[in-house]
């Protein structure tokens, strides 16, 4: 990116993890430009039947597992969190949600029902009943989710929290106690997915699929679209009593799908994820500090943990003076956000690395 004076900018965290094939991909603008001058917005979504939307849905269709058959596109991850939770609640006819500590799900009101970070929460309630908050990647917890559990909502691997990545075991037990109590796994790949784990979907490391999934951020390659995604069978409970269970006007824009679509078609074609493990080892050899207490996280999905807040903002500001983008997690300042696009170069990881040691050395 550059600025207003020319100078330029590597980007080490996308836009939030969404623009995994960097900025301004060519092949992505030309998708939207060709679906620009076909046609936009036509209609409340769902009263015609419109080739970008079908076209983006059954491409998903066909890599994820075969009981994801049904795909609702809506405008951003949170409004797919709150189709989820409703969904849920429908399909099972329970009311309870279990969510977990320090998770992030977005800032509408059920969202920040299930969010697991109470100083974000305190102004807004009262929020949603029944919402009951568990430790992450703690198996005692379990008992907790019963026969009058909806849904459990959790990360595949925790963003706001400081990426926290769950053991394969827990993640395990976890889908086996939903299917015991006959509660949904919804499992929220907002910021997780399309490689930036190292995996196409991050759920792929842990030999689980959820009963629904959240997909946005990198969905859109750089546009405006999220989506939860379940089996016929479960989405089909929207159909009825209301017959309009779930409506949206903007969801599943088709000039959102055809970026999206083009996006995706880019990250498979061009082979990128199998890259993602390789970066994430030069990450890790370059960034060895005595002031980095930890580095977490999977793929390019990268927590850097240092002293405190303070040093980190100072580590921040200079490695953004110095042409280096980055910032740290809402639910954890101390530690600085690495989520690079999945195009960087090892050259560019070398440099910008360089830039982050500079920086911690200069306030160390």
């Amino acid at each position: 990116m550059y600025d207003q004076q020319g100078k330029g900018y590597i980007d080490l965290i996308s836009g939030i993890g969404v623009s995994n094939l960097g900025h301004s991909n060519p092949y992505v603008i030309n998708a939207i430009k060709e679906q620009v001058d076909k046609y936009m917005h036509l209609m409340v979504y769902g009263e015609y039947v419109q080739s970008a939307q079908v076209r983006f849905a059954e491409k998903l269709v066909s890599i994820l597992p075969e009981n994801f058959q049904s795909i609702y596109f809506t405008n951003s991850g949170a409004e797919a969190v709150e189709g989820a939770l409703k969904l849920a609640k429908r399909f099972t006819g329970r009311q309870q949600i279990v969510a977990f500590h320090n998770s992030y799900h977005g800032s509408t009101h059920g969202a920040l029902s299930v969010m697991g970070n109470e100083e974000y929460k305190q102004a807004y309630r009262p929020l949603l009943p029944g919402v009951n908050f568990i430790q992450f990647n703690d198996e005692n917890d379990l008992q907790y989710i019963t026969e009058e559990t909806a849904c459990v909502i959790i990360e595949t691997i925790q963003g706001e929290a400081g990426i926290r990545v769950p053991d394969a075991i827990y993640m395990q037990a976890l889908r086996a106690k939903c299917t015991e109590t006959g509660a949904l796994l919804i499992l929220d790949e907002i910021q997780a997915a399309f490689g930036r784990t190292g995996k196409l979907f991050a759920f792929e490391h842990f030999g689980i699929v959820p009963d629904i999934l959240l997909l946005a951020k990198a969905l859109g390659g750089g546009m405006p679209i999220g989506a939860f995604i379940a089996s016929n069978q479960i989405m089909d409970s929207l159909k009825e009593n209301p017959i309009l269970g779930h409506i949206t006007t903007f969801g599943g824009h088709p000039v959102c799908c055809a970026a999206g679509l083009a996006a995706l078609e880019v990250l498979l074609d061009e082979n990128l994820i199998d890259q993602v493990a390789e970066k994430e080892a030069l990450i890790r050899e370059l960034l060895v500090h005595p002031s980095i207490k930890e580095i977490r996280g999977r793929g390019l999905m990268l927590a850097i943990e240092l002293e405190n807040f303070d040093l980190n903002k100072k580590i921040i500001d200079r490695c953004i003076e110095q042409g280096v983008i980055t910032d740290w997690f809402l639910h954890c300042s101390n530690a600085m956000r690495l989520a690079p696009p999945l195009i960087i170069t090892n050259d560019e990881l070398r440099k910008s690395c360089g830039v982050v040691l500079e920086a911690i050395e200069y306030y160390s």
